[in-house]
C-alpha cells in the first residue's frame, strides 16, 4: 500500500445466525438441524473490516444495541483494528439477520434493530469525522434520510464517496448525482436503472456494476474477474467496496481499483462467513502477481 487512505464506512452492523438443515419446516412443524453458528456481519461492519485488513485507517458509524450481541459486534471490530468510537448505542436490540441453510441455498430473515437508529441527526454529531475521510463508503441497510444527509455533507466537504446500493431500492436523483461512484450488482443496477447501458454512459466517471464471475462492466469496458473456486459468496460484495475505496483512496485509477477489487473479492470467496476470509493487501497484491498482473 502507497499510504494509509483515512477511510470512513458508515452502515450496518448485524450478527448473523445461521442454521443449516436438511429441509426447512413446514408452519407449525419443528425439525432438527445439523449446524448453528453466529457470525459478525452487517454490510457496514463487513466493509470496514476489509478495509482495514487492506491497510486503510478505518472509522465505522454505526449503531448497535445495548445488548451481547452489540458488545460482541464492536469487540470484533476493534479486533480488527476499526476505530469504534462512532458507533452509538441505542435502547433497542442489535441488528440480526437470522439466516436458513439448505441444499447451500440460504433463505434470509434480516431484523434491523439499533441499524433504523442511525439517523441524520447522529450523523450531524459525526461531520467532523465524514469531512476529515479521504473516502467515504456507504451502503442502505440503514435509513435512506441518514444516506441522504451523509451524501450532503459530502458533497458540502468536497470528500468523495462510493454508494453500494445494496439491498437494492429505489433512489432519489440527488443521491445517485452526489455519489461519487455507484457499484450495484446487476439486480441492483435493473432497479436503479431503467436502461444500464444508457445509465453506464450517462454516469460514466461513477458507475461500475459488479457481474459476479463474469467481472465488472464500467463506461471504460469490462475487467474480467479472477477464477476462484467459491466456498461462500456472503461477503464478496463487500470485500469489493472496500477494497476499491482503499485503492481510490490511495489514489489509483478507475480500471486499477476494479481490479483490485476483484481480486480482494476472488480471495474472499475462499472461506466460510462473511468477514472470516478477508484478505490483506499482501495475499491481493501476492494472488495478482501469481495471476500476472501487476498490482502497482
Amino acid at each position: 500500500m502507497l499510504n494509509k487512505p483515512k477511510l470512513t464506512v458508515i452502515g450496518s452492523l448485524n450478527m448473523d445466525l445461521t442454521a443449516t438443515s436438511a429441509k426447512r419446516p413446514a408452519a407449525g412443524e419443528t425439525i432438527l438441524g445439523e449446524r448453528f453458528d453466529t457470525f459478525p456481519g452487517g454490510k457496514g461492519a463487513n466493509q470496514a473490516v476489509a478495509a482495514a485488513r487492506l491497510g486503510a485507517d478505518v472509522s465505522l458509524i454505526g449503531m448497535v444495541g445495548k445488548d451481547a450481541f452489540g458488545d460482541e459486534l464492536v469487540q470484533v471490530l476493534k479486533q480488527e483494528g476499526v476505530r469504534t468510537d462512532h458507533i452509538g448505542r441505542a435502547d433497542t436490540s442489535s441488528g440480526v439477520a437470522v439466516i436458513q441453510v439448505v441444499d447451500g441455498d440460504n433463505s434470509i430473515t434480516v431484523i434491523p434493530g439499533a441499524n433504523f437508529q442511525l439517523t441524520p441527526a447522529f450523523i450531524k454529531k459525526k461531520k467532523d469525522v465524514i469531512e476529515a475521510s479521504e473516502m467515504v463508503l456507504i451502503q442502505l441497510e440503514i435509513p435512506i434520510e441518514t444516506v441522504a444527509a451523509v451524501s450532503a455533507y459530502c458533497q458540502e466537504a468536497n470528500v468523495p464517496y462510493i454508494l453500494n446500493p445494496a439491498p437494492a431500492q429505489a433512489l432519489p436523483a440527488a443521491i445517485i448525482q452526489q455519489a461519487s461512484y455507484i457499484t450495484p450488482n446487476e439486480s441492483e443496477a435493473s432497479i436503479l436503472f431503467e436502461d444500464t447501458n444508457k445509465a453506464l454512459q450517462e454516469f460514466a466517471d461513477k458507475l461500475v456494476i459488479t457481474k459476479g464471475e463474469k467481472g465488472v462492466v464500467y463506461n471504460g469496458g469490462t475487467i474480467a474477474a479472477y477464477p476462484a473456486e467459491a466456498v461462500d459468496t456472503t461477503g464478496a460484495g463487500d470485500t469489493f467496496n472496500a477494497a476499491l475505496a482503499v485503492r481510490l483512496a490511495s489514489g489509483g485509477k478507475l480500471a486499477e481499483a476494479c481490479c483490485y477489487a476483484n481480486a480482494a473479492a476472488a480471495l474472499q470467496i475462499g472461506s466460510s462467513g462473511a468477514q472470516a476470509g478477508m484478505p490483506t493487501h499482501q495475499d491481493v497484491t501476492t494472488f495478482m502477481r501469481q495471476n500476472g498482473e501487476n498490482p502497482l
